[in-house]
Protein backbone atom coordinates (compact mmCIF):
# COMPACT_ATOMS: atom_id res chain seq x y z
CA UNK A 1 0.00 0.00 0.00
CA UNK A 2 2.75 2.70 -0.99
CA UNK A 3 0.61 5.66 -1.82
CA UNK A 4 1.34 9.46 -1.75
CA UNK A 5 0.02 9.47 0.90
CA UNK A 6 1.67 6.02 2.53
CA UNK A 7 4.58 4.00 3.00
CA UNK A 8 5.00 0.31 3.62
CA UNK A 9 7.65 0.77 5.82
CA UNK A 10 8.13 -3.08 7.48
CA UNK A 11 6.14 -5.89 9.16
CA UNK A 12 4.71 -7.23 12.18
CA UNK A 13 7.05 -10.50 13.40
CA UNK A 14 5.83 -11.31 16.52
CA UNK A 15 4.60 -10.53 19.70
CA UNK A 16 7.17 -9.27 22.52
CA UNK A 17 6.13 -10.20 26.23
CA UNK A 18 2.88 -10.44 28.03
CA UNK A 19 1.79 -6.83 27.96
CA UNK A 20 1.14 -6.48 24.27
CA UNK A 21 4.02 -5.32 22.46
CA UNK A 22 5.02 -5.87 19.11
CA UNK A 23 8.22 -6.25 16.78
CA UNK A 24 8.41 -4.84 13.82
CA UNK A 25 11.16 -5.51 11.24
CA UNK A 26 11.54 -2.54 8.82
CA UNK A 27 12.01 -3.11 5.16
CA UNK A 28 15.20 -0.87 5.27
CA UNK A 29 17.27 -1.84 8.32
CA UNK A 30 18.48 2.07 8.25
CA UNK A 31 14.91 3.25 8.72
CA UNK A 32 14.13 5.63 10.95
CA UNK A 33 10.69 6.53 10.19
CA UNK A 34 9.15 4.67 13.15
CA UNK A 35 11.64 7.08 15.49
CA UNK A 36 9.15 9.98 13.76
CA UNK A 37 5.75 9.22 13.81
CA UNK A 38 3.07 8.43 16.32
CA UNK A 39 0.52 6.69 14.19
CA UNK A 40 0.55 3.66 12.11
CA UNK A 41 -1.68 2.40 9.68
CA UNK A 42 -1.49 -1.98 10.44
CA UNK A 43 -2.93 -3.36 6.69
CA UNK A 44 -3.68 -7.11 7.07
CA UNK A 45 -3.39 -10.40 4.49
CA UNK A 46 -6.99 -9.96 4.28
CA UNK A 47 -7.44 -6.51 2.83
CA UNK A 48 -8.36 -5.02 6.39
CA UNK A 49 -6.51 -2.45 8.03
CA UNK A 50 -6.32 -0.77 11.57
CA UNK A 51 -4.91 2.58 12.74
CA UNK A 52 -3.66 2.68 16.12
CA UNK A 53 -1.23 5.23 17.59
CA UNK A 54 2.35 4.73 19.27
CA UNK A 55 2.90 4.85 23.27
CA UNK A 56 6.15 3.45 23.41
CA UNK A 57 8.78 2.61 21.44
CA UNK A 58 12.00 0.70 21.16
CA UNK A 59 14.99 0.14 18.41
CA UNK A 60 17.64 -2.50 18.25
CA UNK A 61 19.32 -4.06 15.28
CA UNK A 62 16.87 -3.45 12.21
CA UNK A 63 13.90 -4.04 14.10
CA UNK A 64 12.10 -1.82 16.42
CA UNK A 65 9.44 -2.76 19.90
CA UNK A 66 6.09 -0.80 20.13
CA UNK A 67 3.59 -0.66 22.32
CA UNK A 68 0.09 0.56 19.99
CA UNK A 69 -2.37 1.99 22.29
CA UNK A 70 -5.06 -0.44 22.66
CA UNK A 71 -2.85 -3.35 22.52
CA UNK A 72 -2.96 -4.67 26.26
CA UNK A 73 -2.10 -8.15 26.05
CA UNK A 74 -0.17 -10.89 24.19
CA UNK A 75 -3.24 -12.23 22.84
CA UNK A 76 -4.06 -9.29 21.16
CA UNK A 77 -0.73 -8.71 19.92
CA UNK A 78 -0.52 -12.24 18.70
CA UNK A 79 -3.55 -11.32 16.57
CA UNK A 80 -1.56 -8.15 15.02
CA UNK A 81 1.51 -10.78 13.69
CA UNK A 82 2.27 -10.69 9.87
CA UNK A 83 -0.09 -7.69 9.58
CA UNK A 84 2.16 -4.82 7.30
CA UNK A 85 3.11 -1.75 9.04
CA UNK A 86 2.59 1.73 7.01
CA UNK A 87 3.13 5.00 7.79
CA UNK A 88 1.80 8.42 6.87
CA UNK A 89 3.83 10.74 4.92
CA UNK A 90 2.66 13.83 6.51
CA UNK A 91 4.18 12.46 9.59
CA UNK A 92 7.66 12.19 8.32
CA UNK A 93 10.39 14.55 7.62
CA UNK A 94 10.53 15.54 4.09
CA UNK A 95 13.68 14.02 2.58
CA UNK A 96 16.33 16.65 1.44
CA UNK A 97 16.84 18.31 -1.65
CA UNK A 98 17.77 15.77 -4.01
CA UNK A 99 16.86 12.77 -2.42
CA UNK A 100 13.59 10.87 -2.42
CA UNK A 101 11.90 8.18 0.14
CA UNK A 102 12.92 4.59 -1.17
CA UNK A 103 8.88 3.60 -1.25
CA UNK A 104 8.77 6.60 -4.06
CA UNK A 105 10.46 4.44 -6.40
CA UNK A 106 8.52 1.57 -5.81
CA UNK A 107 6.47 1.70 -9.57
CA UNK A 108 8.57 3.72 -11.64
CA UNK A 109 8.72 2.76 -14.53
CA UNK A 110 12.80 1.65 -15.10
CA UNK A 111 14.83 2.67 -18.61
CA UNK A 112 17.90 2.83 -20.00
CA UNK A 113 20.12 5.76 -21.15
CA UNK A 114 18.31 5.40 -24.66
CA UNK A 115 15.34 5.52 -23.05
CA UNK A 116 14.54 1.56 -23.90
CA UNK A 117 12.04 0.43 -21.02
CA UNK A 118 13.54 -2.15 -18.59
CA UNK A 119 10.26 -2.79 -16.46
CA UNK A 120 8.95 -1.64 -13.57
CA UNK A 121 10.43 -1.08 -9.95
CA UNK A 122 8.97 -3.45 -7.70
CA UNK A 123 10.72 -3.95 -4.71
CA UNK A 124 13.69 -2.65 -3.30
CA UNK A 125 15.84 -5.26 -1.05
CA UNK A 126 17.91 -3.87 1.88
CA UNK A 127 19.94 -6.59 2.15
CA UNK A 128 23.46 -5.53 1.85
CA UNK A 129 25.64 -2.04 2.14
CA UNK A 130 23.62 -0.31 -0.36
CA UNK A 131 19.51 -1.13 -1.71
CA UNK A 132 19.15 -3.33 -4.77
CA UNK A 133 16.28 -2.16 -6.96
CA UNK A 134 14.34 -4.81 -8.50
CA UNK A 135 13.00 -4.37 -11.80
CA UNK A 136 10.42 -6.42 -13.52
CA UNK A 137 8.71 -6.23 -16.71
CA UNK A 138 7.30 -8.00 -19.74
CA UNK A 139 9.37 -10.00 -21.82
CA UNK A 140 12.38 -9.26 -19.78
CA UNK A 141 14.54 -11.51 -16.63
CA UNK A 142 14.16 -9.62 -13.61
CA UNK A 143 17.03 -7.24 -13.29
CA UNK A 144 18.70 -6.51 -9.79
CA UNK A 145 20.17 -2.78 -9.66
CA UNK A 146 22.33 -1.79 -6.99
CA UNK A 147 21.40 2.04 -5.50
CA UNK A 148 24.08 3.99 -6.80
CA UNK A 149 25.55 6.46 -8.88
CA UNK A 150 27.12 4.57 -11.66
CA UNK A 151 24.37 2.19 -11.96
CA UNK A 152 21.22 4.86 -11.04
CA UNK A 153 21.66 7.89 -13.61
CA UNK A 154 18.95 10.15 -12.74
CA UNK A 155 15.62 9.85 -10.61
CA UNK A 156 12.78 11.66 -11.80
CA UNK A 157 9.58 11.64 -9.44
CA UNK A 158 7.69 13.82 -11.73
CA UNK A 159 8.23 12.05 -14.71
CA UNK A 160 7.27 8.33 -13.04
CA UNK A 161 10.98 7.09 -14.34
CA UNK A 162 14.26 6.14 -13.08
CA UNK A 163 17.16 5.99 -15.35
CA UNK A 164 19.30 2.79 -15.16
CA UNK A 165 22.70 1.97 -16.57
CA UNK A 166 21.96 -1.94 -15.65
CA UNK A 167 25.25 -3.56 -14.27
CA UNK A 168 25.32 -5.62 -17.71
CA UNK A 169 25.93 -2.88 -20.10
CA UNK A 170 28.72 -1.69 -18.34
CA UNK A 171 31.07 -3.93 -20.07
Amino acid sequence: MNTPAHFRIGYITRARGLDGQVVVRTFDPGSLALEEVVRVLLVFADGSSRGLQIEERSAHGGECTLTLEGIADRTAADGLVGATVVVFREDLQPPAEGECFQGDLIGLEAVDEAGLSLGKVEEIWNTGPVPILVIRGPDRPELLVPFVDDFVRTVDLAAGRVVLRPPELLE
